[in-house]
């Protein structure tokens, strides 16, 4: 797996952002800084914010990264990896539902970090699309919004998609998400089932379903872009069918629906024989309804499916979905040909499961 964070010492007594440079240093910007020395243990840079010391890494590896230094911690977060299509920015670990499945458990408490993860945005590679995620985003709609907006104003060449429950769209929003500004941010949102109780049941949260139809209302006269996603779980699998009747006939803005397999980590850990669902056996329910959604015009894709796992059929909806930090192939899937097409499974994921069900294309 990519390590995103390294052990680190800096002079500064404040968390700031600083972009790494070790070649063809002609200029430096304000919040660059320089390589001064690189032995065995780790590497060392000089910046506005003096010192920093980072253990466990290389030059090359570094080269061009945006990191979050942390000194009172005494570490170093890669905020965005250089070169890297798969950047995403952790704005809250505060969420207003407990899903069943939740692969990153939600936390009481919140830490601001806007400011700084603005200044991250600033300095990013041009044309990146940056991810963001949480928690819930949107409980920190203003501050989000706002720094959404003074990105794109000053990086034009950038654009956001962001992960949200999709319940804090009012209409007060309307005006300000119908700016021209805004086609460059897309948004991630779930939806597990037509049923309001099956739904509100797998998001632990009564009337969510309801508050997200009106989400999705604002949104759609706002003119917003959306990403459905779905889950597919062992209570939701056989009424995939009707949502996606229910997504044809009341969402068909949205651009695409991801139709996504569990990850074996969070609360779907404790729960996995509980809640996973083996669709090399039950795919039935899926193809319906893909076939549904795709014979209605909306683009239905597979995220998390290894594609060798899939009918023939369908091999080619189950797109290279994780982030590259965090995949792995089991050495079964050395000679397939269809390896950098496809999404392989989760560093968490269990190698012996994993090894057993892959079969190289």
């Amino acid at each position: 797996m990519i390590p995103l964070t390294f052990p680190a010492i800096s002079e500064a007594q404040a968390p700031y952002i600083t972009r790494l440079r070790s070649r063809d240093i002609t200029e430096l910007g304000d919040f660059d800084s320089r390589l001064v020395d690189q032995d065995d243990s780790g590497v060392a840079y000089v910046g506005a914010e003096g010192l920093l010391a980072i253990d466990g890494a290389t030059a090359d590896m570094l080269e061009g990264d945006v990191l979050l230094v942390q000194p009172g911690g005494k570490r170093v977060e890669r905020i965005l990896r250089a070169g890297s299509l798969h950047n995403t920015l952790l704005v809250t670990e505060r969420c207003d539902q407990l899903c069943v499945m939740c692969s990153q458990p939600p936390k009481k408490s919140h830490v601001d970090r806007f400011a700084l993860l603005e200044q991250a945005c600033l300095l990013a590679e041009p044309n990146l699309l940056i991810g963001i995620s949480g928690g819930e985003p949107t409980l920190f709609k203003d501050q989000l919004l706002s720094m959404v907006e003074r990105v794109l104003v000053a990086r034009p060449d950038l654009s956001f998609h962001i992960l949200t429950n999709g319940q804090h769209f009012a209409e007060d929003d309307i005006e300000r998400l119908s700016a021209p500004i805004y086609r460059k941010v897309s948004w991630g949102i779930p939806l597990y089932a037509s049923s309001p109780e099956l739904h509100d049941e797998i998001v632990g949260k009564q009337g969510a379903f309801d508050a997200l139809q009106d989400g999705f209302a604002n949104l759609l006269i706002a003119g917003g872009r959306v990403e459905l996603r779905t889950a597919l779980l062992s209570s939701n699998l056989d009424a995939l069918p009707d949502l996606a009747s229910f997504v044809t006939s009341r969402l068909r803005f949205v651009e695409a629906w991801s139709i996504m397999q569990l990850e074996h980590i969070g609360f779907a850990k404790g729960r996995w024989n509980k809640l996973f669902v083996d669709h090399r056996q039950q795919f039935g329910p899926l193809a319906q309804a893909i076939d549904w959604a795709l014979l209605h015009g909306v683009r239905a894709q597979l995220f998390n499916f290894p594609r060798c796992t899939v009918p023939q059929a369908y091999r080619s909806l189950a797109l290279a979905s994780i982030s590259d930090w965090k995949r792995k192939y089991p050495s079964g899937c050395a000679p397939c040909r269809e390896r950098s097409q496809c999404s392989g499974f989760f560093e968490w994921h269990p190698d012996e499961h994993a090894g057993m069900i892959v079969e190289p294309l």
